[in-house]
């Protein structure tokens, strides 16, 4: 080789080294002005140190831009030791706007997590597609859509936003089976404010439109609330503890030994629930009181509150918990609430974890909004995730079950392998009163006409009605229920129940046992 052409070699030759930090300090100059991290150290604080791997570092780079490559960081890491997929959008970058190049990297990355059986996880920063690239930047999204669908129920996969996202970008995180959003700089809408106010005349903010909190609290599309970034990317840590790396895979199970505290905490559940069944309580405090080390990592926290989702841990197995919260509309199940409940049974059922479901239900919200929203149509989904699961399913009667919630708060004729209630719960199919009203509203009639002698008629056949009815022991007798149980023996009873069902038959055919798509 001549002099000439290792000349030529020596100019064409690029410092990537050098490229990359200078690309790093751009995107922290960038994005530290705006209260934000790069995606870089987004990704340090997500994985374990010094286990990202990543893939097509420079692709889509040109000289004419420095190198600095596609607005996508693609790669794998370890998340307590386990592996992961990840991408990572970089505002700082075209303002992470989403190309062929983009395209090509996240989906060749999202076909490897499927091949190799592996959560991805997503961390979305964008200003959505690239409009430079016409419709071909929204094929991409396409794309990302389709593997999005064939990967659901098969393997994790989690969202976390963490700037904005916006337009067709909003049905990627959408499809996954988590969104995490951080309360000050997270922002998803298909329609911008500028196109709102435009179009409708409305002036609205990015947070009022589709601000953490909106998405948190009202719409449902997010499932935790993060006070900060740091905050955000712990959860989804959090969330990973308790779930497989697919769906042939168990769910994680931890060696657990006895601790006296959890005895303790079991042992006096009862103090949390009053004995009055119309008085609240606060419902995550009882499941904490069963659950490993009080643990309990909820999901959906603020949407739909008469309901509480959530992952723990009984006796070290990895479960997820289905309970009524009375502190909200009294634990009245409503479209919102069933929808919720649906959708984390059915999230249980494609990875295998087992469901604990704590009842204490007085029934369906009443009123025309709720019939006008469709509680038939989507009161159903509820009843037809727990009716189709194929994992452990035990279920506990606390104070109440009435009507159709009953049965639809994994009741046994609808699929629970263990249904227990406590001594002094009320199962029915009305309250006393409103069966009285109907089945004895002659005799009652006939105490009057005065209004006092026809209210003590009432009030006898109904403390009568419900002496005889309104208890647990006609359950147990028809087999709706497996036995009574103490409160304190509660946590035991599960346990218990779960550790006789591990070898109940979860196989399904096909590469998973069915999708976890949006409801």
């Amino acid at each position: 080789m001549g002099a000439g052409q290792r000349s030529v070699q020596n100019v064409n030759r690029v410092d990537y080294a050098a490229l990359e930090l200078k690309a790093e300090h751009k995107a922290q100059d960038f994005q530290h002005a705006k209260g934000k991290k790069t995606a870089r150290e987004r990704l340090a604080l997500l994985l374990d140190e010094d286990s990202f791997v990543e893939v097509g570092r420079f692709a889509g780079g040109h000289a004419s831009e420095g190198f600095l490559g596609a607005s996508v960081i693609t790669g794998f890491g370890e998340i307590s030791g386990r592996k992961v997929a990840v991408y990572a959008q970089d505002f700082s970058i075209k303002g992470g706007t989403l190309g062929k190049v983009e395209g090509t990297k996240i989906c060749a990355l999202m076909d490897k997590a499927m091949a190799m059986r592996i959560p991805i996880i997503s961390i979305l920063d964008s200003g959505g597609a690239r409009i430079q690239e016409g419709v071909q930047a929204l094929s991409e999204y396409g794309r990302i859509f389709k593997r999005s669908c064939k990967a659901s129920g098969m393997i994790p996969q989690i969202s976390v936003i963490l700037g904005p996202c916006a337009g067709g970008a909003v049905y990627s995180p959408a499809l996954t089976d988590f969104v995490i959003m951080t309360r000050e700089n997270s922002h998803m809408f298909v329609t911008g404010p500028d196109v709102v106010r435009a179009v409708t005349g409305e002036d609205v903010t990015s947070a009022e439109l589709g601000g953490a909190e909106l998405h948190n609290v009202q719409s449902g599309v997010a499932h935790y609330l993060g006070e900060d970034e740091e905050d955000a990317l712990d959860y989804v840590q959090s969330l990973l503890t308790y779930l497989p790396n697919h769906c042939d895979e168990l769910p994680p199970r931890y060696s657990y030994s006895t601790a006296a505290s959890d005895e303790q905490a079991a042992a006096k559940v009862k103090e949390l629930v009053p004995d009055d069944s119309r008085q609240p309580y606060d419902m995550v405090e009882v499941v904490e009181s069963l659950v490993d080390h009080g643990e309990f990592v909820e999901v959906q926290e603020y949407f739909a509150p008469s309901i509480v989702v959530g992952f723990a841990c009984i006796n070290g197995e990895s479960v997820g918990i289905v309970a009524d919260q009375p502190m909200h509309n009294a634990g009245t199940l409503d479209v919102d609430s069933s929808e919720k409940a649906a959708r984390f049974v059915r999230c249980c059922d494609a990875f295998g974890l087992p469901v604990v479901t704590l009842v204490d239900v007085p029934g369906y919200r009443p009123g025309t909004d709720q019939e006008q929203a469709g509680i038939i149509r989507r009161g159903a989904k509820l009843i037809f995730a727990y009716a189709n699961a194929t994992v452990p399913l035990v279920t506990i009667t606390l104070r109440k079950a009435y009507g159709g919630a009953y049965i639809v708060m994994g009741s046994k004729s609808i699929g629970a392998d263990f249904a227990y209630a406590w001594p002094d719960a009320e199962i029915a199919v009305m309250g006393a009163d409103g069966a009285v009203s109907i089945l004895n509203r002659r005799e009652i009639k006939a105490a009057g006409p005065d209004p006092a002698a026809m209210a003590a008629k009432a009030k006898e056949l109904s403390d009568a009605y419900a002496a005889e009815n309104i208890n647990p022991n006609l359950s147990v007798a028809s087999g709706e229920l497996d036995g009574i149980i103490e409160p304190s023996d509660t946590r035991q009873a599960i346990a218990e129940s779960l550790e006789v069902l591990r070898s109940k038959d979860r196989t399904h055919s096909g590469l998973k046992r069915h999708n976890n798509g949006p409801l």
